[in-house]
């Protein structure tokens, strides 16, 4: 089972349940020790899925952070290249027309880049959301299964 991810886990989990010998409609009997050992193994899953997650915020973090950096080195740049033409009225207008598109043509793409990269990450959080309710789910089934059998 080595090497599998939590979602393979659960699908091993499930089979191990559904192959169960049955006692009726809500119990059979499963092989413990396999079942104890599949739980161990998503155990100790979760935390590296748990970890991918952190590092999608991380990546979206350097993202966001870089494409701030990029505007503000083109908005320096603008402001910088409008000083240099001042000495003209006529220049002067142009300028601070073309550094007015380049801001907000770097503040565009920023505002893209920022929204594409919330998507992704939303994105990517809410599949690592889903696999990791679907594994607690599954856990509390089957340890309802465990405490029933042996009740039994």
């Amino acid at each position: 089972m080595a090497g599998q991810n939590v979602d393979e886990l659960l699908q091993v989990l499930t089979n191990a349940v559904q192959d169960g010998f049955s006692l009726g409609r809500a119990k059979c009997v499963i092989d413990r020790a396999r079942v104890l050992e599949i739980i161990e193994e998503i155990s100790s899953e979760m935390p590296t899925e748990i970890e991918q997650a952190r590092n999608i915020v991380a990546t979206k973090n350097e993202i966001i952070g870089s494409a701030k950096r990029e505007a503000d080195a083109i908005k320096r740049a603008a402001e910088e290249r409008a000083r240099q033409i001042v000495s003209q009225d006529e220049v002067v207008v142009v300028a601070r027309q073309k550094a007015g598109e380049i801001v907000n043509a770097a503040e565009q793409k920023s505002k893209e880049l920022r929204i594409a990269t919330n998507r992704y990450v939303d994105d990517a959080l809410a599949r690592a959301q889903e696999a990791l309710e679907e594994a607690l789910g599954e856990v509390k089934t089957s340890r309802g299964s465990f405490k029933s059998a042996s009740k039994s």
